[in-house]
């Protein structure tokens, strides 16, 4: 842990912000379902939290043998998906208290996620947290989504901040593997509980096991500056 100088925050969004993952699978169940796939289950989404949209369409088009392109796919889906966002996109209690914390205490925070450009602007829009992040880094800006490190280091640049001075907050393997990759320390909440002993989460400086269940602000403000603030000791 380091108290000086000030870290830069990096959000993941989906699962770890805002509990977007049930908006995420109906989209994809309703998606497949237009192609003629059908019992596409809650088991079966989980396999993809924490990977980019784009990646996990390439892989569901090979498995379920779909004909259409995947940026028709991509299309549908982002359509789908920000129908449930305007009506349906919940922050999470602890990590409203987390951003606002460190907002107010003038922490550089971002958010870099592997959702659109629009879904990432919907979703801070609906829930009133983009006030609080000016820069926002979504995984169709970068050559490679997660567990690729792309978005993190594109956001530590956008903040003028050096990766080893950066902290990720993610809620899954790919993103902690991202982060580790990118030379950033992790705060994992695991959406998933039971993925909690997984590998991926090796890597990771803290891990609340337990999930948001288990997450407070007053934890993770702790872990990261001791019982001080930004700067101080």
């Amino acid at each position: 842990m380091s108290t000086s100088p000030t870290p830069a925050v990096i959000f993941d969004l989906d699962g770890t912000l805002v509990d977007s993952e049930p908006n995420y699978y109906e989209a994809g169940r309703r998606l497949l379902a237009q192609y003629g796939v059908t019992g596409f289950t809650w088991e079966h989404h989980t396999r993809f939290i924490g990977i980019g949209t784009r990646e996990t369409l390439e892989t569901l088009r090979e498995e379920y043998g779909i004909d259409a392109p995947v940026d028709e796919l991509l299309a549908g889906k982002n359509r789908l998906y920000l129908e449930r966002v305007r009506v349906s996109t919940e922050v999470f209690p602890q990590m409203r208290k987390f951003v606002e914390r460190l907002h107010a205490e003038g922490v550089p925070m971002a958010v870099a996620s592997g959702s659109s450009r629009a879904a990432i602007d919907m979703a801070l829009g609906v829930t009133g947290l983009d006030g609080y992040f000016t820069t926002t880094v979504s995984a169709e800006e970068v050559a490679h989504g997660k567990p690729r490190p792309d978005v993190f280091l594109e956001a530590a640049r956008r903040l003028g901040a050096v990766p080893a001075g950066c902290v990720v907050v993610e809620d899954a393997g790919p993103g902690v593997v991202a982060a580790h990759a990118a030379g950033m320390r992790c705060i994992a909440i695991p959406y998933v509980r039971t993925t909690a002993d997984d590998p991926e989460f090796a890597t990771a400086g803290i891990v609340f096991p337990g999930g948001q269940s288990e997450f407070t602000a007053q934890a993770a403000y702790t872990w990261l500056f001791g019982n001080g603030g930004p700067g101080r000791a």
